[in-house]
C-alpha cells in the first residue's frame, strides 16, 4: 500500500519543479554572462593598463623636461650674476681710466707711466667686454634652449590629455558593452529556458505519466533499468522504443530552436554507491555511468540527432539524488538524465 501511494503521489502535478527549472536555468544564464563580461573586462583592462604604461613614461620625461630646466634656469641665472659683476668691473674699470686720464693731464711728469697705466687698462677693459659678449651670447643659448623645453613640455601635456581621453571613451565602451552583453544573454536565456520547457512538456507526453519517468530541478530523468540490464551497457529492446520517442521530439526541437541559440542536450549516467563486479568488462561505477550515457548518445545519432547537439556524461555514484542505503534510494539513484543546456 505505501509503494501504491508513492506512486499516486508521484503521478500529480507538481510545479515547484517548473519553478526550479526556471530559476537555475536564469542563474545559469547570469553566471555565464558574468564570466563572459569578465573575460570582455580583462581584455579591455590590459588595453587601458598599456596606456597607464605609456603614461608613466610620458610623466616620467616631463620629470626629466622640468629637471633639466630647473637646471637650466640655474645656469641662467649664474651667468647673469656673472655679468652684473663683470659689468660691475667694467664700470669700475672705466672709473679708474677716468682717474688715471685726469692725472695725466694734470701731471706732465707722470704722463708716461700713467698713459703705460691707461693703456693697460684699456686692454683690460676689451678684454671684460669679449667676456661680457660670451656671457651674453650663452644666456641668449640658454633662453632657446628653456623656449625648446617649453614648447616639449606643452606637446608632452596635449598627449598626456588626449590619453586621457581615450581612457575615459574605454571605459565608456566597457560599461556600454557590459550593458548589451546582460540584455542580449537574458534574452538568450530566456528563449532557452522556454524551449527547455516545451521540450520535456513534449517529452512527458509522448513517455507517459510513468512512475520511473520524472523531472528533477532542470533534468529528466528515467530509471536504468527502463534502459539496461544490471552492470549492463547495453540497450535492453524495450529502451530502443522509448529512445526513439525522444529522437523525435529532440529533432523536432532543433528545428524550432534558432541556429544562433548555442544549446546541447546532455545525457548524464548515474550509478548507485555499491561497487561493481562485472567480472572486468567495467573497471569502475564510472565506466559505467560513462558506458551507458555514451551508448544513448550513440543511438540518438543513429536515429537522426545531430551529435554537435549531444553530450554523454558519466558521473558514477559521485552524484546522488537519494542518500539512504535502503534497495528504494540504491534504486532511484540509477539512472539516466537529460538536461537541455546552454554550450
Amino acid at each position: 500500500m505505501a509503494l501504491a501511494r508513492t506512486r499516486r503521489n508521484e503521478s500529480g502535478m507538481n510545479y515547484w519543479p517548473g519553478f526550479v527549472d526556471a530559476l537555475s536555468t536564469l542563474i545559469l544564464g547570469i553566471i555565464f554572462l558574468l564570466t563572459v563580461f569578465v573575460v570582455i573586462q580583462f581584455y579591455l583592462q590590459q588595453e587601458v593598463a598599456g596606456k597607464d604604461t605609456a603614461l608613466t613614461r610620458l610623466n616620467a620625461q616631463i620629470a626629466q623636461l622640468t629637471e633639466l630646466l630647473s637646471l637650466e634656469k640655474t645656469g641662467k641665472a649664474d651667468l647673469q650674476d656673472q655679468l652684473a659683476q663683470l659689468r660691475a668691473t667694467l664700470a669700475t674699470a672705466e672709473g679708474e681710466r677716468e682717474r688715471y686720464k685726469g692725472l695725466y693731464e694734470g701731471a706732465g711728469a707722470g704722463a708716461e707711466k700713467a698713459q703705460t697705466q691707461l693703456n693697460t687698462l684699456s686692454g683690460e677693459l676689451e678684454g671684460q667686454k669679449k667676456i661680457s659678449a660670451r656671457a651674453l651670447a650663452q644666456v641668449e643659448v640658454l633662453n632657446q634652449q628653456i623656449a625648446a623645453l617649453r614648447r616639449q613640455l606643452a606637446a608632452l601635456e596635449t598627449a598626456l590629455n588626449a590619453s586621457e581621453e581615450k581612457n575615459k571613451q574605454a571605459q565608456g565602451r566597457i560599461t556600454e558593452l557590459g550593458q548589451r552583453l546582460n540584455l542580449a544573454l537574458a534574452e538568450r536565456v530566456k528563449e532557452l529556458s522556454r524551449y527547455r520547457s516545451d521540450f520535456f512538456g513534449k517529452l512527458r507526453e509522448i513517455l507517459g505519466n510513468r512512475p520511473d519517468v520524472r523531472i528533477v530541478g532542470d533534468r529528466f530523468v528515467l530509471q536504468s533499468e527502463l534502459f539496461f540490464d544490471t552492470g549492463k551497457a547495453d540497450l535492453k529492446g524495450e529502451a530502443r522504443a522509448e529512445l526513439d520517442k525522444v529522437a523525435g521530439a529532440l529533432i523536432g526541437l532543433e528545428k524550432e530552436i534558432p541556429s544562433d541559440i548555442p544549446w546541447v542536450l546532455r545525457v548524464d549516467g548515474h550509478t548507485d554507491v555499491r561497487p561493481i563486479s562485472t567480472g572486468g568488462q567495467f573497471k569502475s561505477n564510472w565506466d559505467l555511468s560513462a558506458a551507458r550515457a555514451i551508448s544513448v548518445v550513440q543511438y540518438l545519432i543513429g536515429k537522426g540527432v545531430s551529435p554537435e547537439r549531444l553530450v554523454a556524461a558519466g558521473f558514477g555514484e559521485y552524484q546522488p539524488i537519494e542518500t539512504g542505503t535502503t534497495e528504494e534510494a540504491y534504486r532511484r539513484n540509477r539512472r539516466i538524465e537529460f538536461k537541455l543546456t546552454e554550450k
